[in-house]
């Protein structure tokens, strides 16, 4: 019954992320009973956000988390067929179709740095101390303008961004032609140059965000959830479990509690609450205090 109660929130949740010209995604496994093969299988719960508040916006905030039975390229497709706005990701080849059809891809600043950082970890060099340095100051300036409206965002960019980027590129330039091509260091520095528009992208787009953060911190949730849950029973349960977090985090999103959301909306959609009413229990637009259904 919960689960039945709120396909319609779930609907509605999705459709906002669709009708929105800017996405972030990101995926992670999660294992699935398979009890044909005597084990688990796995699935892959996907999490589109979309979410514009660092840029000042007060827009309502969705999350919409799909589930697949795996991860072929076929499922982003099908999934965001018809979407034509910027998609932010990291580097995932399955979306590389969108982006042939007409998407605007956006890389993630964070996915590189963070490959160059375990490289560092690992074995130190002035390289790497260079690069982990100059980005470190492009999140100085995205800190410095974090919450403002687009047009500023975009001068800040411009005027500080911009200069450190290029800079950036020429260290690039320059460590791939000293460093020996099979290296982890000119792999990691490859990733950035063959994304290089992807990664300019957010310095003309005051809209747009340095990194995929927010995706994947939509998905952290997740994967706690999996060490506590295991697996899921069957697809049938992965797409209900997928429902309920979608819910969940949205309602995070917009400053909603959970729990009180859930309890009275699954009451109010079991109960007599009209169809053509749905939008007033969405999770930006509902209010905690008891409604009263016109006469």
């Amino acid at each position: 019954m919960a689960g039945w109660a709120l396909d319609p929130i779930v609907s509605g949740i999705r459709d906002a992320v669709l009708k929105a010209d800017k996405i972030r995604a990101d995926d992670t496994p999660v294992p699935v009973l398979d009890p044909g093969r005597g084990k688990t299988a796995t699935g892959r719960l996907w999490v589109y956000a979309a979410d514009d508040r660092a840029s000042g916006s007060t827009a309502p905030r969705a999350t919409w988390y799909p589930f697949t039975p795996d991860r072929t390229a076929a499922h982003p497709t099908s999934l965001l067929a018809g979407f034509r706005g910027f998609l932010q990701t990291d580097a995932d080849a399955g979306y590389d179709g969108l982006y042939r059809s007409g998407v605007t891809e956006v890389a993630c600043w964070a996915h590189f740095r963070r490959e160059v950082f375990d490289l560092h970890e690992r074995s130190p060099m002035p390289l790497t101390t260079d690069i982990l340095e100059r980005t470190g100051a492009l999140y100085a300036v995205r800190a410095e303008v974090g919450g403002q409206p687009p047009d500023g965002r975009c001068r800040a960019r411009q005027e500080k961004s911009r200069p450190l980027v290029d800079a950036l590129r020429e260290v690039f330039d320059g460590g791939l032609r000293r460093l020996s091509s099979r290296s982890d260091m000119a792999k990691a520095i490859a990733y950035g140059t063959k994304r290089w528009p992807a990664l300019s992208r957010f310095l003309d787009n005051g809209r747009l965000e340095i990194d995929n953060n927010i995706a994947e911190r939509a998905l952290r949730g997740v994967a706690v959830g999996c060490r506590n849950w295991l697996f899921a029973g069957s697809r049938f349960g992965g797409e209900r479990a997928a429902a309920v977090y979608t819910v969940i985090q949205t309602c995070k999103g917009n400053g909603v509690d959970p729990e009180a959301y859930i309890t009275d909306v699954i009451a109010k959609v079991a109960g007599d609450w009209p169809a053509s009413r749905c939008d007033e229990l969405m999770p930006w637009n509902w209010s905690s205090e008891p409604a009263r259904l016109a006469a």
